[in-house]
């Protein structure tokens, strides 16, 4: 990790963070005026330079506010907490103007200031993630023709600012087109800005589109720019906008139409200069005719509507993909690429894929580590292929390599089997260690929600095994798992499992 640069004058400031932060295992570079900061970024390469810049606003020799400007010229994502003993209106002012992560006004809180510096490394974690993968993301695969229209219409749309909508099932890659769009737009080099409407709770959505004054509510010390103003001169992508609460849909009708908003606990407008892409798996027309989505914002929202294919009405890119995933899996993690079978690929493209290409990368990563051999075989897949099957019908067996001993039969559509007979009697591992290796690929890999990953993985298992031991009576199931009524069908509707 690189370290974090600390600016101050007073050699007890600098002795109290490097020693608060050297607990904390983060490491510190200090120094005494601005001027030997600049000499020494002059000389650092890029990956040379601060993880976050805390830095005093008055100092001799050049004050922090210059500091801050010509850092940001050269590191414009970098972090920079300005400290002061003045806590006057317009330093605060200057601060953010210029862009500053935060205002941290002196005297300070050391365990408060810790928190805040350790806030910060994890906002600049978050942006070069963010930018490895804006850089190292390779053109969107596809060879179906519903993949190649979608191809054509980015075409099409690389000279607007148009609103776009993209609807597509979950995990079937519309923050991968989003970025497409922005990426071939006249906004290119702004920032192209995500967010999940779906996964922050509502009670702070408001807020993380907005942001908020300092003082505007519990726990607000100070004021946090909000992803409108952060996206401006790019891209806003509003993920999951079916699912954003109805009262705030009011306040983005207002954004997109005249650009002005208030943050949270506010009284003067902000003007953003923003495009917005927004994405749902959700029938937004049923939602209008259901109440609970705004038909004025679904209308200024669909000016121009981008529909993705599942995966499984494009199965002549399961190939391509399984490789390509294979070759990204396997470059991640540091080890020799896996091949894979065309037998073991002609189970693949029989299977359903309920969760689109996210679950065929998941299962990329999972076969790199697990897969026995480098030669990838039907044997070597996990069991859910096998037996995951209620759209298609199972590959016949003189269209694939003939069945392994032991390999799983065949389903009716209508309902998966329980999960005790989902599994092979042959499979190495017990569920638990596969579990924890899916974990360990996934965190290896990168992913930031893991957890919503495996949680949604576990408990969709969990309610098709008992759904199908009760040939889909959702009370006696729910009372068979130990949960109630209302929960077993918030959870079918929340997993898409209806």
């Amino acid at each position: 990790m690189k370290p974090i640069w600390i600016v101050d004058d007073d050699q007890s400031i600098r002795f109290v963070l490097e020693k608060a932060l050297l607990r904390e295992h983060l490491p510190t570079r200090s120094f005494s005026n601005s001027r030997d900061v600049l000499a020494a970024l002059s000389t650092a390469a890029d990956d040379e330079g601060p993880q976050i810049l805390v830095s005093d606003i008055r100092m001799p020799g050049g004050s922090g506010l210059e500091l801050l400007e010509k850092v940001k010229a050269k590191y414009p994502g970098l972090p920079v907490i300005i400290m002061t003993a003045f806590s006057d209106l317009d330093s605060a002012v200057s601060a953010f103007q210029g862009g500053a992560f935060e205002y941290l006004p002196k005297p300070f809180d050391v365990p408060k200031a810790v928190e805040l510096i350790r806030r910060a490394v994890e906002e600049s974690q978050r942006e070069e993630v963010s930018e490895e993968r804006m850089t190292e993301a390779p053109e969107m695969l596809g060879q179906a023709p519903a993949m190649q229209d979608v191809f054509r219409a980015i075409g099409r749309l690389s000279q607007s600012n148009v609103t776009v909508l993209i609807t597509g099932e979950s995990g079937s890659g519309k923050e991968l087109v989003a970025r497409a769009l922005h990426k071939h737009s006249p906004r290119a080099n702004g920032p192209f800005v995500a967010i999940n409407t779906a996964a922050i709770p509502k009670d702070l959505l408001e807020s993380e589109l907005f942001g908020h004054e300092r003082g505007a509510f519990t726990g607000a010390q100070t004021m946090r720019r909000g992803r409108f103003e952060q996206a401006d001169g790019g891209t806003l992508f509003l993920d999951e906008i079916g699912d954003m609460p109805f009262e705030l849909q009011t306040r983005l009708l207002r954004v997109l139409s005249d650009g002005h908003f208030y943050r949270v606990g506010g009284h003067s407008a902000v003007k953003t200069h923003v495009r917005v892409i927004a994405a749902t798996h959700q029938d937004l027309e049923n939602r209008v005719k259901e109440g609970v989505f705004r038909e004025d914002l679904f209308h200024r929202l669909n000016v121009i509507r981008l529909r993705l294919p599942a995966l499984r009405e494009r199965r002549e890119d399961v190939a391509p993909l399984t490789r390509h995933f294979l070759q990204q899996s396997a470059l991640q993690l540091g080890v020799e690429p896996k091949r894979i079978s065309d037998a073991a690929l002609v189970w693949l493209e029989g299977f359903a894929f309920p969760g689109n290409v996210r679950q065929l990368e998941n299962l990329c990563h999972w076969l790199t580590v697990m897969a026995p051999a480098q030669l990838i075989e039907p044997k070597d897949l996990p069991p859910e292929i096998g037996v995951s099957r209620q759209d298609v019908q199972a590959p016949k067996p003189e269209a694939a390599a003939p069945a392994t001993e032991g390999a799983p039969a065949q389903l009716a559509p209508s309902m998966p089997a329980p999960l005790a007979t989902a599994v092979p009697t042959d499979h190495p591992l017990p569920w638990e260690q596969g579990l924890e290796a899916d974990a360990i690929t996934l965190l290896a890999a990168g992913n930031l929600d893991v957890w919503e990953v495996l949680t949604k993985r576990f408990e969709s298992r969990l309610i098709l095994a008992a759904l199908s031991t009760t040939k889909g009576r959702r009370i006696e199931a729910a009372h068979k798992l130990g949960i109630g009524r209302n929960t077993i069908t918030r959870k079918i509707q929340e997993l898409g499992l209806e």
